[in-house]
């Protein structure tokens, strides 16, 4: 995570669900979401 970079609440929890519902790995859903 950049420092003093700050999500939302929404962004999180879409960022679980990458890993938790889709079987992406921790790595996979990071890409995916560009952090």
């Amino acid at each position: 995570m950049e420092p003093g970079k700050h999500y939302t609440k929404e962004f999180k929890l879409d960022a679980i669900s990458l890993v938790l519902d889709q079987g992406l790995t921790i790595a996979e859903a990071a890409r995916s979401l560009e952090i």
